[in-house]
């Protein structure tokens, strides 16, 4: 995984990416990842040599990426989330890009103060306005160290939080279609209704309580 767009900008940095802005049911997540550069070339040839894109990657890799990635000595990380009650009033896009602000705070928050006030991101897909000093990666997560490493934590954030839902809410599904519209979800949600947890503001969920409202 390259570091171009990293050392662009210059130390500090923090990669940022999310994951979940497609499901219907539970939270968005974001998740910001800073290593100093000197660091995050040598952790590109070792031990993160591997990190890449979350999507490209097996549930087992990516569990055992995160913890690589988590563990790390120097590694300043963090992940955030909107809930479902705040996508539904603010809609999607905002609040994935307010769990992405809340995730590069609590990474600014942990440096001391004056890498704080310098710390620039890089953050995958289009630009987020709300993020202080930031630049956009189109194809961020395969292109970018950090953003792969943020797109992981988040990744699998998401993936654990599902399997919560799948605990409260047996029937639907969730660890296996995550949440996303599959035959089965969209099955399930004609069968049971939607659950406390599904995004009332997307169009299949608001279509079902039409005809089953909880």
């Amino acid at each position: 995984m390259k570091l171009e767009h990293e050392t662009a900008l210059g130390d500090p940095v923090a990669g940022v990416d999310e994951a979940g802005r497609g499901p219907l049911a539970g939270g968005v997540y974001a998740a910001a990842v800073s290593v100093p550069l000197e660091l995050a070339r040598e952790l590109a040839n070792g031990a993160w040599s591997a990190v890449d894109d979350s999507k490209k990657l097996s549930a087992r890799r990516r569990a055992a990426l995160a913890e690589t990635i988590k563990s790390t000595p120097g590694c300043i990380w963090a992940v955030a989330s909107a809930s479902h009650e705040e996508i539904d009033a603010i809609n999607i896009l905002r609040a994935t890009h307010l769990a992405m602000r809340r995730a590069l705070d609590a990474v600014a928050a942990a440096m001391p103060p004056q890498d704080a006030l310098r710390l620039a991101c890089l953050v995958d897909g289009l630009p987020v306005p709300t993020l202080p000093n930031s630049t956009n990666v189109i194809k961020g997560d395969s292109k970018s160290l950090l953003i792969a490493a943020a797109s992981i934590l988040a990744k699998t954030a998401r993936d654990e939080d599902c399997l919560r839902l799948e605990r409260l809410y047996p029937g639907y599904g969730f660890a296996k279609h995550k949440g996303y519209p599959t035959q089965a979800h969209m099955e399930a949600l004609e069968r049971l209704g939607p659950c406390p947890e599904h995004r009332r503001s997307f169009a299949p969920v608001a279509q079902c309580l039409r005809h089953s409202p909880i």
